[in-house]
C-alpha cells in the first residue's frame, strides 16, 4: 500500500519549465551568447550553465551572476502557472492518509515561493532542494534523502515525475516513477517510467 507521493516541481506541480526556457533564450539573445541545441529540462543551474557557457569558467560565472539579476526583475508567476489539479490532488491525497513531499532541482527559496503561491504550502509535508543534496539528479540522492524523512522504504512511495533525469534519479533511489506527460509537446524520453500519465489526478489511479 503506498503511504506517500513524492513531486517533482517544474514541469510537474508547475508548467514552469516553458516559461524558463524561455527568459533563458531571450536573456541569451540579448547578450549575443550562443543558445545550445536540445532542452534543460530536468537540470540544474550549475549543469545549464556549463552547457550554455563550456569552456570559460570566469564568462560562465559572470553569466550566471547577470542572468540572476536578469530574473530578479522576470520573476517566475508560480501562481499562475501551478497546475490547477495539484491542490485537489493534493488533497485527495491527505484525505487519504497519504503524505506528500517535493523533491526538486530548483533552489530551496524557489521552491518555497512556487508552493506558497501555489496554494500548496500547508499540504506538503517535506520540500527538498537538490542544491541542499551532495550529488544533483539524476543521482538518487534527493528520493534518498526525501524517504529518509517520511520514514518510508521505496516500496511504500512512488515518484512523480516528467524529465528522464529526473525519472533516473527516483529509479535509482528504488521508487515506481509516473511520468506526467509533457504539457507542451516536448521530445521527452519518458520510457523509464513505470507508466506515463496525461494529467495529475491521474496519480489516484495508482496508490494500491
Amino acid at each position: 500500500m503506498i503511504e506517500a507521493v513524492i513531486f517533482d516541481m517544474d514541469g510537474v506541480l508547475a508548467d514552469t519549465e516553458y516559461y524558463y526556457e524561455n527568459r533563458r533564450k531571450n536573456f541569451l539573445l540579448e547578450n549575443g551568447i550562443p543558445i545550445p541545441e536540445g532542452n534543460f529540462i530536468g537540470s540544474n543551474e550549475k549543469a545549464i550553465w556549463k552547457a550554455i557557457v563550456p569552456n570559460d569558467p570566469v564568462r560562465r560565472q559572470e553569466m550566471l551572476m547577470a542572468y540572476r539579476e536578469y530574473r530578479k526583475v522576470r520573476p517566475t508567476p508560480y501562481g499562475k502557472l501551478t497546475d490547477p489539479q495539484a491542490e485537489p490532488l493534493m488533497n485527495a491525497l491527505r484525505s487519504r492518509g497519504l503524505k506528500v513531499a517535493v523533491a526538486s532541482s530548483s533552489a530551496a527559496p524557489d521552491i518555497m515561493k512556487m508552493l506558497t503561491e501555489g496554494g500548496l504550502k500547508a499540504m506538503v509535508d517535506f520540500a527538498f532542494s537538490g542544491e541542499d543534496c551532495a550529488a544533483h539528479k539524476p543521482a538518487p540522492d534527493i528520493y534518498l534523502k526525501a524517504l529518509k524523512a517520511l520514514g518510508l522504504t521505496a516500496d511504500k512511495a512512488i515518484a512523480v515525475e516528467d524529465s528522464p533525469t529526473g525519472i533516473a534519479s527516483a529509479k535509482a533511489a528504488g521508487l515506481k516513477v509516473l511520468a506526467l506527460k509533457p504539457r507542451h509537446g516536448e521530445p521527452l524520453d519518458q520510457s523509464a517510467a513505470d507508466c506515463i500519465i496525461t494529467q495529475l489526478m491521474d496519480v489516484k489511479e495508482h496508490l494500491d
